[in-house]
């Protein structure tokens, strides 16, 4: 059966699975968490991959956060690619749709995945009460901390997101590795796709700068595609590949290698 929209991320629902995830997410992402694995990505030579080689080498993964889909990772970028292009989107946002979970082979790289896959949220302030399965963060030591815990932490009111420690995932790792490649809009869109407790339910607006303001309309666009696309039939790939190989050498270059 076909899901309508209302029906998508139902968490009252989920499996033990998922609620097992977002515990350990919220009990362990701290800000001293993050930092540290910001320091550790620097410091990291990386591989170099291709765009296609990092989607196969997903093919296994399935998002345990997840409460809509199954599906390999693939066949999601697939989808939400495709439902941009049928709705004319323009070829920034069709590619950030193909690749904007490709941060996720941190999965293969070792990380567990309550610190690389399911929805984000500023570290170094306090936790929104509308974060999903926001109960599991009276585990988390930063809000015990007095000023961690306040409203703007660590942070000035209207500082911006850029400026702002996001708990660490698959955005901010993607972000990294495509920022030099792709126009802003697409990179930040990237960045930040999975931040639900802004773009959805209106949480952290007291951060939010001029371009966050401008930005969170892109945000949107993008996510209809992220998030409603799983409804839809599977792609063959070997139907849309060449389109889309056309727009990895238009952004990335041809045949280019890119560290990840």
């Amino acid at each position: 059966m076909t899901k309508t929209e209302a029906h998508f991320r139902d968490y009252s629902s989920t499996t033990s699975k998922v609620a097992k995830l977002y515990e350990q997410n919220h009990r362990l992402q701290t800000l001293a968490h993050v930092l540290s694995v910001k320091e550790a990505m620097a410091q990291r030579a990386g591989k170099l991959h291709t765009i296609w080689e990092v989607l196969n080498l997903l093919d296994s993964l399935v998002d345990e956060s997840d409460p809509d889909t199954e599906h390999s990772q693939t066949v999601h970028a697939l989808q939400s690619a495709e439902a941009a292009r049928r709705d004319g989107q323009p070829r920034w946002m069709q590619l950030a749709c193909l690749i904007h979970d490709l941060g996720k082979i941190l999965c293969l790289y070792g990380y567990e995945q309550w610190t690389v896959v399911g929805d984000t949220f500023p570290v170094g302030c306090a936790f929104s009460p509308k974060i999903v399965h926001a109960q599991y963060f009276s585990q988390n030591p930063d809000t015990a901390d007095p000023v961690l815990s306040t409203k703007y932490g660590i942070y000035k009111p209207n500082c911006g997101f850029m400026n702002v420690h996001m708990s660490y995932g698959h955005d901010e790792f993607i972000y990294q590795v495509v920022k030099d490649f792709l126009p802003f809009e697409a990179s930040y869109v990237l960045r930040f796709h999975s931040f639900y407790p802004w773009h959805r339910d209106g949480q952290y607006e007291f951060l939010m700068d001029d371009t966050d303001k401008k930005m969170k309309e892109l945000v949107l666009a993008f996510n209809q595609y992220d998030l409603y696309s799983k409804a839809e039939e599977v792609v063959d790939i070997n139907v849309v590949k060449d389109y889309y190989q056309g727009l990895i050498d238009e952004f990335f270059g041809k045949d280019r290698r890119v560290l990840f």
